[in-house]
């Protein structure tokens, strides 16, 4: 098998999912996303179900629902009405259809059952961690210095994994060599103009663990031109409002710190979070301290709580 071919094969369906992501609220046709993949109207459904082992309409769906579940839990200032706009349903009733047909239960029984069973925290976070479950020990052994920022809107480049955060963390060094090796090719690296991050799609709250996909990229300024070469695949990192957690960690603790955003911060801090993707900042070389303490800066996106 021609390994560039199948790397290319990828990074088109790669394109697809975002340009899903970036217009989740909007009506999609086939002949629109295989126009995104480059690919035949007529072939395209079987070539993206062959790549993500998962139907077309099945996915789209999959990844309405998965954020309706997560506007239903956390943001109880959007009504039925709000929700189906956001998810691009010409109504609620139409909404609540769907969701029932998919979950079993409309979405007013689940918002229900979800704030009666919840501890009141939102836990979203099981971020470079591959389990849930009970915290032990100090709530929040792990603090961070929050800042607001309105950032715009960057260019990066990035290499995808598809699974769980066990099997990333496995294959994390391989990718992140496989991501400078391939910006070096096209000189993308401009000194600290570049941003390292890690971009997480999937809300590990909703999604099934093998389904989480994670971005490792890099911000590239905008008057470098970029050539997506069959590995490297091109993006648009969100602009907006965003909480930025700084801190200074061990390897153990990226999971304190997410936590420390979610569950202590943002609870008393008049936002909530904007349904848009988290990412993670790297802001050092572990290796250059003698305590291996990462510098990571967490971006959470964020609007204003309307009351």
């Amino acid at each position: 098998m021609d390994q560039k071919c199948q790397d290319e094969y990828v990074r088109r369906i790669h394109t697809v999912q975002d340009y899903m992501e970036q217009h989740l609220g909007q009506p999609m046709s086939i002949e629109e996303l295989s126009l995104v993949a480059g690919f035949s109207k007529y072939h395209f459904s079987r070539i993206f179900q062959g790549i993500v082992q998962e139907p077309l309409a099945h996915y789209v769906n999959r990844i309405k629902m998965e954020n309706g579940l997560f506007l239903l839990a956390h943001r109880e200032d959007k009504n039925m009405t709000d929700i189906a706009y956001e998810l691009g349903y010409t109504d609620s009733a139409v909404f609540s259809r769907a969701f029932k047909n998919y979950f079993g239960i409309s979405p007013r029984e689940y918002r229900k059952e979800y704030q009666k069973n919840c501890d009141g925290t939102i836990l979203l976070s099981d971020y470079k961690n591959g389990t849930k479950g009970e915290r032990k020990g100090e709530q929040f052994p792990v603090k961070g210095q929050i800042t607001i920022e309105n950032m715009e809107e960057k260019n990066v480049v990035y290499i995808r994994h598809t699974g769980t955060y066990e099997e990333l963390a496995n294959v994390c060094q391989e990718l992140a060599q496989n991501l400078f090796s391939h910006a070096a090719k096209q000189n993308l690296l401009v000194g600290e103009q570049n941003w390292v991050l890690s971009i997480y799609h999937d809300n590990p709250e909703f999604t099934a663990e093998n389904q989480f996909r994670t971005s490792l990229c890099m911000t590239v300024p905008d008057q470098i031109p970029i050539q997506e070469d069959g590995v490297l695949g091109c993006m648009k990192l969100e602009g907006g409002l965003y909480a930025v957690g700084h801190f200074r960690i061990k390897q153990e603790q990226y999971r304190d710190a997410w936590n420390y955003m979610y569950q202590e911060w943002i609870t008393g801090s008049g936002y909530v979070p904007r349904n848009s993707y988290p990412f993670e900042v790297y802001c050092n070389d572990p290796q250059d301290n003698e305590e291996h303490l990462h510098e990571v800066e967490i971006y959470v996106p964020i609007e204003p709580f309307k009351f």
